[in-house]
């Protein structure tokens, strides 16, 4: 494979013992967009934080673009843009002269840098605004001129840290696709950590699913879904009656690794249509009640649920 991004055992450790990353690794593929999915505290930003060279692993090796990253950080910078989760834009500047000062960083020619920062600004649809103060702008106008400031050096290689984040949804499909088109169009490599299952499900070709510093599983969103065979059956339960519950439908027909988490019921079934008579029958004679039930096909929630033992919506309790 002709890697961008290729780690191995990465490990830091802050203050007080906390391990914020223990043994990562993965490789991410030229041209695609790599997903790191995680709760908040999972290790996601310390890895971002590794990989632009903002931090030094403890442990671990990390080649960016051909460089590695603790030896040759300066041409790591060269090849890579930058997105952090917050705004990284001056408020008190405009959007031209936001993105005038980052060419400026990059030493890119004057005349190369008004052709660059002009086809930026038509790109993200901010020509009309891009003399007014940025902190007039809406989130979603700030966050494209984000993610414009990270692309004014023509990276090889473009990290995303929780990009559509406090978006509303218009904004986020309007990311969502630039997203796309700069891997698919350009040969952008992105990488994008994201909590949104939603996200990483639509934009991701490859993803990591990290939980408590290390990657529980990988490979495609579709690959980890068609690993669980059959349906997700949920059942909302009226009372909290957990053996219960689960004794009365062990040994259904079709119907696996129950588990109950205060009043809901979740099990894998082989058709879960056929499956939920049989399964509210056995409840109503053990006299559990039931307030609702639901089928769905696998999520990357329920490939979560299975590798790292919890819910994701647990996860980022």
């Amino acid at each position: 494979m002709d890697l961008a991004i290729e780690t191995e055992g990465l490990v830091k450790t802050y203050p007080k013992g906390i391990r914020a990353l223990d043994g990562v690794g993965f490789a991410v593929e030229r041209g695609t967009v790599f997903g790191l999915l995680g709760p908040n505290g999972a290790g996601k930003s310390t890895t971002v934080k590794i990989l632009t060279t903002l931090t030094v692993p403890d442990a671990g090796r990390a080649v960016v673009a051909g460089h590695d990253v603790v030896r040759d950080s300066q041409a790591v910078r060269r090849a890579i843009g930058v997105v952090g989760q917050k705004n990284g834009v001056d408020p008190d500047a405009t959007g031209r002269e936001n993105l005038r000062l980052q060419g400026d960083f990059y030493g890119i020619p004057a005349r190369r840098l008004r052709e660059r920062i002009a086809e930026l600004l038509d790109r993200f649809d901010l020509t009309e605004a891009s003399d007014r103060l940025v902190r007039t702008y809406s989130g979603g106008m700030q966050r494209k001129l984000d993610v414009a400031i990270g692309l004014i050096n023509n990276p090889s290689v473009l990290f995303l840290d929780e990009p559509t984040t406090g978006l509303d949804p218009e904004a986020r499909a309007d990311m969502w696709a630039e997203i796309e088109r700069l891997a698919h169009e350009e040969g952008v490599t992105v990488l994008l950590t994201t909590h949104y299952l939603e996200e990483a499900d639509r934009l991701a070709s490859q993803l990591a699913i990290v939980d408590r510093g290390s990657i529980v599983v990988a490979g495609t969103p579709e690959q980890l879904k068609s690993e669980l065979h059959g349906d997700t059956l949920v059942v909302e339960l009226g009372a909290s009656v957990n053996g219960r519950a689960l004794r009365a439908i062990d040994g259904i027909d079709g119907v696996h690794e129950p588990e109950v988490d205060g009043r809901v019921l979740r099990a894998r079934a082989d058709a879960g249509a056929r499956a939920v008579p049989a399964v509210l029958a056995a409840l109503e004679a053990a006299g559990v009640p039931v307030a609702a039930v639901t089928v769905s096909r696998p999520s990357l929630d329920d490939v979560y649920l299975r590798h790292a033992g919890r819910t994701f919506e647990e996860a980022e309790r």
